[in-house]
């Protein structure tokens, strides 16, 4: 593959959740890019799919807060909340979204992550600079770990 062209590979797979930045980047060490271009291309290709991702949720979420406001006058049928949400709203309770994005990583992608906060209420600039935040950190944590342990890639 032509090496101007791999820096985007590497930013489409950052895209794809399970894989994001912190697993797009180490494919673009070991595949030889530089560490630098292979973090960066992976970040921007997670970051962006995220931002697609709290864009459309926050106006998904406005829209159908609209429409439960214009309901009202009709009597509610209130519905338990799942075991899942009650989790996701204890945690987000005891770690806020600084701690939700940056240890959500370890648990479910941060594509979802972005659009369970943003349902929670979470402001969009909130979500988006901590989204930011642990998509640095966790692509750089792990590209520096593929760059370490896999130096003759790089020679």
């Amino acid at each position: 593959m032509p090496e101007a062209v791999q820096p985007f590979v590497v930013m489409l797979a950052g895209a794809i959740p399970f894989i994001e930045g912190e697993g797009a980047s180490p494919i673009g060490v070991i595949g030889g890019i530089h560490p630098v271009v292979a973090g960066v291309a992976a970040a921007a290709g997670n970051f962006l799919i995220v931002l697609v991702v709290v864009l459309l949720s926050s106006r998904a979420r406005t829209a159908a807060m609209a429409r439960r406001g214009s309901r009202a006058d009709a009597p509610q049928q209130h519905k338990p909340e799942s075991k899942g949400r009650q989790r996701f709203r204890r945690y987000l309770v005891r770690f806020g979204v600084p701690g939700a994005s940056l240890l959500g990583p370890l648990a479910v992608p941060t594509q979802i992550t972005s659009a369970m906060l943003i349902a929670s209420g979470t402001p969009r600039r909130w979500v988006l600079l901590w989204q930011a935040v642990a998509i640095v950190v966790w692509t750089t944590l792990t590209t520096t770990l593929a760059w370490t342990l896999f130096p003759a890639a790089q020679a």
